[in-house]
């Protein structure tokens, strides 16, 4: 079993995990257990988690649409109402069960209800394993402005189980790699090296990245829990990225965008702004694009679309007095956080990656 230890958030992995679980619900001794799970995640998921699950209390099931749009207040407010109808109080516990969509909000909603319940997460997307689940971020989107609304405060532990990437659909699988593939740019071209040539069917292969990847999300956020200075180099590719899949997620204006697709396009554009602003080097910019392209095609954007994109960044969370800042790189491994870049240059970006061949 692989593991971290922490005093609240520790990590575990696959098999012996389980047995760490059920080891801390006996500690903890919860008057009621709830299980969050989507759509999807009840269907696909809940199964192997009632295998493994061997606490007196049967867990109840409760149950959110799924996909971003309904990461939103008015799903809290049917979780708050149906955790009070059935008799929820302060000892009990939140098993959140999915992708980032559950655990960010059902961390929330176990974070907010009766000031404050415990909360396990057990993601069950490799987005989610890599990226959601661990540093204690929970929330919920405002319309279509990505996680605007949330606290930070860390489960009490955390489950991973690779076994359930085996339920996802191929797209989910490779938005989950774009956070790994923006974990080795910002730390080291040795991580990178790894995962830019990962075949995502490969799991002997994939669990041995998937753990890399958590410590060094660890890592990070056991230096900087509050995101006043390292922690922002998590957000690589998501300033644009963010307000890409806001835009995307708006009615009638173009297909919604898997939360990896969006980053995806978002570190491609902000390494080109690296190059020009920070002399990244160019032949790995063309690498970087290179391979996130042949990840996901490309999406077309025209001027009113861009206009709109960058209309929406002065939402973005790490903004400071109207400022919008981004994180940038001189090299892989190398950031600068809190820079300042000017729209003909986001511009300029977005024709590079129209253009690349």
């Amino acid at each position: 079993m692989k593991a971290i230890y922490k005093n609240r958030g520790s990590v575990f992995c696959n098999e012996g995990a389980w047995k760490i679980l059920n080891e801390q619900l006996k500690k903890l001794q919860p008057t009621k257990v709830f299980i969050l799970t989507d759509n999807n995640t009840h269907q696909y998921c809940l199964p192997l988690f009632l295998e493994k699950y061997v606490y007196r209390h049967t867990p109840e099931v409760l149950i959110m649409p799924e996909g971003e749009p309904n990461k939103n207040i008015h799903t809290c407010l049917d979780l708050w109402e149906e955790l009070s109808i059935k008799g929820a109080d302060r000892n009990c516990l939140i098993i959140n069960l999915g992708g980032g969509v559950v655990t960010d909000l059902g961390g929330f909603v176990a974070s907010t209800f009766k000031r404050g319940i415990e909360f396990i997460n057990i993601p069950t997307s490799l987005l989610a394993m890599v990226d959601a689940s661990v540093g204690g971020k929970n929330g919920v989107d405002l319309g279509v402005l990505k996680n605007q609304i949330g606290v930070i405060k860390n489960p009490i532990m955390v489950i991973i189980d690779t076994h359930f990437l085996t339920t996802l659909p191929e797209e989910q699988k490779f938005s989950g790699l774009v956070e790994m593939l923006k974990h080795g740019l910002i730390h080291s071209e040795k991580y990178w090296n790894k995962v830019k040539d990962l075949e995502v069917r490969n799991f002997d292969k994939i669990e041995d990245l998937i753990w890399e990847s958590v410590i060094i999300k660890n890592n990070i956020v056991t230096k900087d829990p509050l995101e006043v200075n390292l922690r922002k180099t998590l957000n690589y590719g998501h300033t644009l990225g963010h307000a890409i899949e806001s835009y995307c997620l708006q009615e009638n204006i173009m297909e919604p965008l898997l939360h990896g697709q969006a980053v995806a396009i978002g570190i491609i554009l902000t390494t080109f702004i690296s190059n020009d602003l920070l002399n990244f080097p160019s032949n790995k910019l063309k690498e970087i694009t290179n391979i996130i392209i042949q990840i996901f095609n490309k999406t077309d954007f025209n001027k009113e679309d861009i206009d709109a994109i960058i209309s929406l960044l002065k939402y973005d969370k790490k903004n400071r007095e109207g400022k919008v800042l981004f994180v940038l790189l001189k090299d892989i491994g190398d950031h600068k956080i809190d820079c300042e870049v000017p729209n003909e240059l986001i511009y300029k970006a977005f024709k590079y990656y129209e253009e690349f061949q």
